[in-house]
């Protein structure tokens, strides 16, 4: 968290799904089955404490932050802030959500302003499980006095692997069982030791080395490329990852159109992260900066 403070990023992105898609894939469900239930909250709950839908409740946002950025001389109150997470989380943000709730003073966070009780427990992290979206991002962002996180993934074209044919999981946990490369056992070995700060910026080191990630690539979609079955599950593996990233780049490159110039953090699954650099780097305006080096 210091080394990324130092880059100092007007945005930050994240790998999660965006009120707005959570939404689609549910009224979707017959034609995008099980996506909402796999990377989706149930926001009912939160839109019923505030009294806000999600299209209410993204307009509110908007407003909120549009009339921020307008007071230069004056911050927000904690009833504000408290608002503005409630409506996060009625526009099913988590994430954005958590960012408001960092920027309380620790005797301001309580279930208040449209705040549900029952939010408690995530917003205050009593969880036994940690999330890089919620532990990095939010935690980043509220230290750099940032109003919110971007959501960017994109599982509308999981339709690709739900139209594979019913023997394409099956076909996937054979070729990557087949996966014996020397990286693989090196990033085990490191994850499981992941007991002090050194451990941790080591594991972050490693999978952002271009080298090692060529590794893991040429061994998981290079051999999707190659794996043999009649229906070609593989190349339709490869086409379904290809399809996502493209489509979760789209979702970066949109968070900072109206910033040009803007610094920009992606925090994201390392086996992304060589297609991100691909695609980025065919835009206009976007330089990329090589993480290594942030993380020396």
């Amino acid at each position: 968290l210091d080394r990324l403070a130092h880059y100092k990023p007007d945005i930050i992105t994240i790998e999660a799904l965006s009120g707005e898609q959570c939404e689609f894939v549910r009224v979707n469900a017959v034609t995008h089955p099980d996506v909402f239930k796999d990377y989706c909250w149930d926001p009912a709950p939160a839109q019923k404490a505030i009294g806000l839908g999600l299209q209410e409740a993204l307009v509110e946002i908007q407003a909120t932050l549009k009339a921020w950025a307008q007071q230069t001389k004056t911050t927000p109150s904690p009833t504000e802030r408290r608002r503005l997470v409630a409506v996060f989380l009625a526009a099913n943000d988590r994430a954005s959500a958590l960012v408001q709730w960092l920027r309380l003073d620790a005797n301001e966070r309580k279930a208040a302003d449209g705040i549900a009780e029952s939010m408690l427990k995530f917003l205050n992290r009593e969880t036994p499980k940690y999330n890089e979206n919620y532990e990095v991002a939010a935690v980043l962002a509220a230290r750099l006095g940032l109003e919110r996180v971007y959501a960017t993934d994109d599982h509308t074209a999981d339709d690709i692997t739900d139209k594979a044919g019913p023997k394409f999981g099956e076909a996937l946990q054979d070729m990557w069982s087949k996966i014996d490369i020397p990286e693989k056992k090196e990033s085990q070995a490191l994850e499981t030791k992941l007991d002090s700060p050194q451990d941790i910026l080591n594991l972050y080191r490693y999978f952002n080395n271009p080298a090692k990630l060529r590794a893991f690539i040429a061994a998981d979609f290079g051999g999707g490329i190659k794996h043999a079955t009649p229906e070609l599950y593989g190349r339709q593996y490869v086409a379904w990852w290809e399809t996502r990233n493209m489509r979760m780049v789209a979702n970066i490159r949109s968070a900072f159109a109206n910033q040009p110039g803007a610094k920009v953090l992606s925090v994201v699954g390392s086996s992304h992260k060589p297609y991100f650099d691909a695609y980025l780097n065919l835009m206009h305006e976007v330089q990329l900066v090589d993480a290594a080096k942030l993380l020396k």
